[in-house]
């Protein structure tokens, strides 16, 4: 009884699995805002780095284009100074104007000493032929450099050219504080990115919900989600949960009816044993009505003992960690050992047992194998006819091993042969218990073909008998 409640308790466990796995949805339903607000979140920061690497490309290629600008326009002053051919920026007017356009003339000597200076006095100013663009300027004709003038504390960007008289003449442009300029342009991008980022929020917001509605679709109504509906990537997800769905509860289902029998199949036997125990214990049955009564009991004790057994080796064969014992199973005599064990019940409705075919050996479960043709010959003899019989044959086919189990019964109609193989299902329910079937046997040799990956095949023909095949 034991093996029972463990059974019935498995089976209320899984019809809570049904609703846990229904509760899924709602749970990602619940983490839906969880997953926007990541959505968003790394939305948002993408946006961020595209913009400051946008932003710091941007002020990089606006330094350059503006180095490059005045690099050309100092060396446009410069053709111009030396072809008026004449020194009028020596001139004290003409320096005036020059320092407040921010252009600085030098006229440096060949030895590098300035002979003259727009900006400051050459008296006092040190030698320049170390500076880079004096040096270009003697050795390639022309040069460039951008310095921090310690004169004005502003950058200035120079342009030297060498004269024909072996001088060099220097035009140098302050660009005014390169730091206040670059400082200027921040402002400008960092506003311009903050409404950048802004509008990236606003974009992400309608972006999340439009891409999780197929998902939240999905979830709301995982067996009604269409394929039309969703994302083409997760259509193979979609199948798969409704199939898990369909067959969960399917599964359900059965157990529930499973069940449902087993409360039946024990509630017969069980109250026979106890009207007919009441009877006795009250001394209202005569003598023979109470051998009567005794053979009852016992009879329904013995099939309420069958059933529990097949309730327990059914529940071993579901148990998906159990670890099967292969080894090499001589299946012509094991079937020989079941034929023997039944010769006695056979005789009882003068059955004929026959064994044809010759040894073969296959990789299985011995226990199983045993199990597997207790109940095939069990089910030939008992739904079989008096003077009938049972041939169990074992033969090599092409490579692999044909057991079959043949009987002169009553045979199966084709309606009932897809289902046969079902827990308690039963063609004749009132013969069944009769002959003290409990309606479980075949759904065992089902699931031990199953676990060995053979194939089963039915062939019946009411009042003409059953034939079972089995290919290892």
């Amino acid at each position: 009884m034991d093996g029972i409640n463990a059974s019935v308790a498995e089976n209320v466990s899984l019809l809570f699995g049904i609703r846990n796995y229904d509760n899924h949805f709602c749970l990602w339903q619940q983490k839906d805002g969880i997953m926007k607000k990541k959505i968003k979140t790394q939305f948002l920061t993408v946006s961020a780095i595209a913009v400051i690497i946008t932003a710091s490309i941007s002020m990089l290629l606006f330094y350059n284009i503006f180095k490059k600008q005045v690099f050309e326009d100092i060396k446009a002053y410069s053709h111009a100074i030396q072809s008026l051919g004449q020194p009028f920026w020596t001139l004290k007017p003409y320096q005036a104007h020059l320092v407040q356009d921010g252009i600085r003339i030098t006229l440096i000597r060949a030895d590098g000493s300035v002979a003259f200076d727009s900006s400051a006095d050459n008296q006092t100013m040190e030698n320049h032929k170390d500076r880079r663009e004096i040096k270009a300027a003697f050795q390639y004709g022309d040069g460039t450099a951008i310095r921090l003038s310690s004169t004005s504390s502003l950058h200035t960007l120079y342009y030297a050219r060498r004269l024909e008289n072996n001088m060099v003449l220097r035009v140098g442009k302050d660009s005014g504080n390169i730091y206040q300029i670059l400082t200027h342009t921040v402002f400008l991008v960092a506003a311009l990115s903050l409404f950048i980022l802004f509008f990236c929020s606003i974009l992400s917001h309608f972006l999340a919900r439009r891409l999780l509605s197929p998902l939240e679709t999905l979830a709301a109504n995982p067996d009604r989600a269409s394929p039309d509906d969703i994302y083409e990537e997760i259509i193979p997800f979609l199948q798969t949960i409704q199939q898990q769905h369909a067959d969960i509860l399917k599964h359900a289902k059965m157990r529930q009816e499973f069940t449902a029998n087993v409360s039946h199949e024990l509630k017969t036997p069980l109250t026979a044993i106890s009207g007919y125990a009441e009877l006795i214990g009250s001394g209202m049955a005569s003598g023979q009505d109470t051998q009567r009564f005794a053979m009852e009991i016992h009879a329904n004790s013995i099939y309420l003992l069958t059933l529990i057994n097949d309730i327990l080796k059914l529940s071993e064969l579901d148990a998906t960690e159990t670890e099967l014992d292969f080894e090499q199973v001589d299946l012509y005599q094991a079937a020989q050992g079941c034929l023997d064990m039944m010769e006695l019940e056979a005789s009882k409705k003068d059955i004929c047992l026959q064994l044809c075919g010759e040894p073969c050996f296959i990789t299985a479960d011995k226990s199983l194998m045993d199990d597997l043709l207790y109940n095939l010959c069990s089910n030939a003899l008992r739904y079989n006819r008096c003077g009938g019989s049972v041939t169990v044959t074992v033969t090599p086919t092409c490579g692999h091993t044909l057991l079959s189990v043949k009987d002169t019964g009553i045979g199966i109609p084709k309606k009932h042969q897809q289902r046969v193989f079902e827990r308690f299902y039963r063609v004749d329910k009132s013969r069944s218990r009769q002959s003290g079937g409990t309606g479980l046997g075949l759904a065992i040799v089902k699931h031990i073909v199953t676990q060995h990956h053979a194939e089963l095949t039915l062939k019946s023909e009411p009042g003409e008998g059953t034939e079972i095949q089995i290919l290892f």
